[in-house]
């Protein structure tokens, strides 16, 4: 090649590079923004969140200039730093302020044609994005935005120092609830200032960055934790801390508070907020001035708010009364227009900034357990299947084996058994067992799947639960639960909760406006009417609740109540219907408002640590509190009824068995039923016999026509007969002594002969002790009974060869405080001739 071809050549590649370089530098370079005023980058323009009629209930101000307080790195604890640096950016102080691995990783998949996806940055990186590229470039997953984010980063790293990069990243990382910067967010969350934090807690705010929606722990504990267990782990592997220490900080109680700003419905507007960073994105929301019209009726949060603070002080002021202490602290409300789905009230915790309630947790999306107000659910999808409010159930004492083999007692409230109740008395007055019974009838993956198409997202899968779940075996969220109950109240058809209506940016385009619309049908209206229908019957809750109780209003409601177990949680939420001039769905104009449509309110109480109160159930903790929020802001509104659907039919059932009564059955009662559903077969419990008085058998064909005495007698199916002959003549028109010979004679012609028999504990029972209840109020029935036609002169009951009460007559019953570990259960004693009687031994576990 000629010195002239190889000079042109030269040339040609000079102007090439020349050419390239400077179409890299437009493509990636000219307009990159300056970094030398950094700070100044960090401003965050005001946004506005309003209720439903326009009233102000936060301006979110510029972070820097408002609450938001930068500080020093030496101000900063130590465990937050490595916390931050552990979880976002382990090689932080080592790398060159890029991560390279990731942007080769990005640049492969560009070549691929695919989207290149955020995450694996750098704290540099983090910095650079959010502070200096525009929020639309922000958002963009494309290899242009990584490459411009990466030169920024590693200019930054070039300029600044480590700590001063680490020092500008914590002071204005978002850390959720509208916290920029983590001097915000120790007093977001924790009512403190940074400087004050502990292990645990620097652990909990290194989590939240990433998604702070997602691990809100004011919202959702449970991820919160999680997400501070992942933190401490990369702690001890990169050296920071110990294991020991991990494990205490893991288990250390935390206690949420928030220093006192200017807000109303604060609990609402974290979750407005927190909606609006999952619709728009974090960066997205850095536009600032948004316009939020919400559906929020102040006036209902502040009734609420007012009510939930004096009834929770009327409860705590029982010691001055010489009542016990209730240890109730804390309670939440949700109001929605059950055919919008519309959230009219939200409250999270009586006071917001008091730290001694854990007032900032938001109670009303913290998952919980239910008790029995989850049971109208179960009831729900057993009448879809084919069963009634006529239904007979049982109430006797009844094992289940559980999925591990052992089995499964459930007990009643008050540890009473009432034998034969229609369903609509079981679910009125909350009784236990029949619900179990009801849901190892329907079906655990019925029931969820029922639970989920209402729009339960805790009960993911079926296989986690069991029998348990329908007494409140698993836990809910109380604004999931309320809208579940809506369904009931609109005819069957789904609610997603609402809270904003529309949203318009600075310039007052609107960026999202709501349109009214029905959700999916998810039940038959036919059933939502007759779940209604039970849950308004007062005269159905009577035997559990008394006549007139604080669930009654001055107009139609449907509500339930539940309480757990242990005495954490109690619940109660109803629903009144629409007059019939409001349409089905609330309009967004004029419409319902929060002033006319019907209205379904849930209500939690207890305490947010999870501690456990002292007697309070449903009734006397959450109830009063829905009562009298009912009460006030439905004052104004006209009376209605709730409107019967076509398809159901009334019948006149006998009361007992819920069949069809015949000329013998002393009570009888007008049910509803489903077309089709209502019962064929006449009663069979309430039968005639011919009796003769002097042999006390029935009367035969010998027996002369003037000694034959007609009577009628109650027929208890062979489940029952155990549980009737306990109570003798205590109920009613139950002759259970001639009734059982009755039913043993008609199959065997003869009265069998059995030595005595435990009643009670059933054989293989678990019991496990609650530490935080008293011992001495954890206790069971031990109780026996004699075999047939066996008289009994004298009966002592033994506990692990150990009398522990003898008896002349019946009942032969005693209350035995429960002990841990295993233990035999027998009864001894003689008849009239002095022979001994014995019972069949009965094993039991007790666990702590």
């Amino acid at each position: 090649m000629t010195l002239r071809n190889r000079r042109f050549l030269l040339l040609i590649s000079i102007i090439t590079l020349i050419v390239a370089g400077g179409g890299l530098y437009a493509w990636l370079i000219v307009d990159l923004p300056s970094f030398h005023d950094l700070r100044d980058k960090a401003i965050s323009p005001t946004t506005k969140i309003y209720d439903r009629h326009g009233r102000l209930l936060y301006e979110i101000i510029d972070p820097h200039a408002g609450k938001h307080t930068p500080l020093p790195l030496d101000e900063i604890p130590l465990y937050l730093r490595q916390a931050t640096i552990a979880t976002e950016d382990a090689n932080f102080y080592t790398n060159p302020g890029v991560d390279l691995r990731a942007i080769l990783r990005a640049l492969i998949i560009n070549l691929r044609g695919g989207e290149v996806l955020s995450g694996g940055s750098t704290i540099t990186q983090q910095l650079a994005r959010n502070l200096l590229l525009s929020p639309e470039e922000r958002v963009q997953r494309t290899l242009t935005r990584k490459l411009r984010e990466s030169i920024l980063a590693w200019r930054l790293a070039r300029t600044y120092t480590k700590d001063e990069v680490l020092a500008l990243y914590l002071n204005q990382a978002y850390y959720g609830n509208l916290a920029y910067g983590v001097e915000a967010a120790a007093e977001a969350y924790f009512g403190k200032s940074a400087s004050e934090l502990d292990l645990a807690e620097c652990a909990l705010l290194a989590g939240l960055p990433q998604s702070p929606a997602t691990y809100n722990p004011l919202e959702n504990p449970q991820a919160a934790r999680e997400r501070q267990a992942v933190v401490l782990e990369l702690m001890v592997k990169n050296g920071y801390i110990s294991e020991e220490e991990a494990r205490l900080a893991r288990e250390e109680q935390l206690h949420f508070a928030a220093v006192p700003f200017p807000i109303r419905a604060p609990h609402f507007v974290m979750y407005v907020w927190g909606l609006l960073v999952r619709r728009f994105g974090p960066e997205e929301l850095y536009r600032g001035g948004l316009e939020v019209y919400t559906t929020l009726d102040v006036d209902m949060q502040e009734a609420a708010q007012s009510i939930a603070r004096r009834r929770l002080a009327i409860l705590a002021d029982r010691p001055r009364r010489d009542l016990p202490d209730p240890n109730v602290h804390n309670a939440a409300l949700v109001a929605l227009d059950p055919n919008s789905g519309e959230i009219l009230a939200m409250l999270g915790s009586p006071n917001y900034f008091d730290p001694q309630i854990d007032g900032a947790v938001n109670c009303a999306l913290a998952p919980r357990q239910p008790g029995s107000s989850i049971k109208p659910i179960t009831y729900a999808a057993a009448f879809a299947q084919g069963h009634t409010p006529a239904t007979m159930i049982l109430d006797v004492p009844t094992a289940f084996l559980t999925r591990e083999g052992e089995p499964y007692v459930p007990l009643n409230y008050d540890l009473t058994f009432r034998g034969p109740v229609l369903a609509r008395q079981a679910l009125a007055s909350s009784y236990n067992l029949p619900a179990v019974k009801v849901l190892d009838c329907v079906g655990l993956d019925k029931m969820t799947a029922l639970a989920r198409s209402l729009g339960i997202t805790t009960f993911d899968d079926s296989k986690r639960f069991g029998l348990a779940l329908t007494l409140g075996g698993g836990e809910v969220r109380l604004l999931e639960l309320t809208a579940a109950y809506a369904a009931f109240a609109n005819g069957g058809y789904k609610v997603e909760p609402v809270a904003i209506r529309r949203i318009e940016d600075r310039q007052g385009s609107v960026l999202y406006e709501r349109t009214p619309k029905r959700g999916e049908r998810v039940l038959d209206e036919r059933v939502a009417y007759l779940i209604t229908d039970i849950l308004s019957d007062d005269l159905a809750r009577m035997p559990a609740f008394g006549e007139g109780s604080v669930l009654k209003l001055s107009r139609p409601a449907a509500v339930k109540t539940g309480t757990t177990t242990d005495w954490r949680d109690n619940w109660t939420i109803g629903y009144t219907p629409p007059p019939p001039s409001v349409p089905p769905i609330g309009g967004m104009k004029g419409g319902l408002g929060g002033k006319e449509g019907g209205l379904v309110v849930g209500v939690w109480a207890g305490n947010a640590d999870n501690s456990p109160m002292r007697h309070v159930s449903g009734v006397t903790g959450a109830a009063p509190i829905w009562h009298d929020f009912m009460e006030e802001v439905l004052a104004a509104r006209p009376l209605a009824g709730f409107v019967e659907p076509e398809g159901l039919v009334h019948v006149e059932v006998c009361a007992l068995s819920g069949q069809l009564p015949n000329r013998y059955c002393p009570h009888r009662r007008s049910e509803l039923f489903m077309a089709g559903t209502e019962p064929k077969e006449t009663c069979q419990m309430h039968q005639l016999f011919a009796l003769d008085p002097t042999t006390g058998q029935l009367a035969s064909y010998d027996t002369p026509p003037e000694r034959i005495v007609e009577r009628v007698y109650t027929v208890l199916p062979a489940e029952a007969v155990e549980w009737g002959r306990e109570r003798g003549m205590d109920i009613g028109y139950w002759i259970l002594d001639i009734g059982d010979w009755i039913l043993e004679t008609r199959n065997t012609q003869h009265a069998t002969r059995n030595t005595l028999i435990i009643t009670s504990p059933h054989q293989g029972s678990v019991y496990r002790l609650d530490s935080a209840l008293p011992r001495q109020a954890q206790r069971i029935e031990v109780a026996a009974r004699a075999g047939d036609g066996v008289r009994v002169a004298g009966l002592t009951l033994i506990v692990n060869e150990e009398p522990i009460a003898s008896f002349a007559a019946l009942p032969y019953r005693v209350m035995w405080p429960l002990e841990p570990g295993e233990h035999t259960i027998a009864a001894v004693g003689y008849d009239p001739a002095g022979n001994r009687l014995e019972s069949q031994p009965v094993h039991i576990t007790v666990t702590n």
